[in-house]
């Protein structure tokens, strides 16, 4: 009963959630801060569904504010 555009939209969440799962987040300083490679392939994927901004994303997946 869903229409199959929504079911895309779904799909694409989804899908980035999972992408989402898979990114290496390195430690970095003994473990008080971190970061995401640039050309972490599930980073550029996990942005391209989603639309949003990547370099953006790499900052605010490391920072807490």
């Amino acid at each position: 009963g869903v229409k199959e555009s929504h079911q895309m939209t779904i799909f694409r969440i989804i899908a980035a959630i999972l992408h989402l799962g898979n990114l290496e987040i390195q430690a970095e300083r003994d473990g008080d801060a971190c970061s995401v490679s640039s050309e972490d392939k599930h980073l550029n994927n996990f942005c391209g569904l989603l639309g949003v901004e990547h370099s953006q994303m790499q900052h605010w997946l490391c920072h807490r504010k």
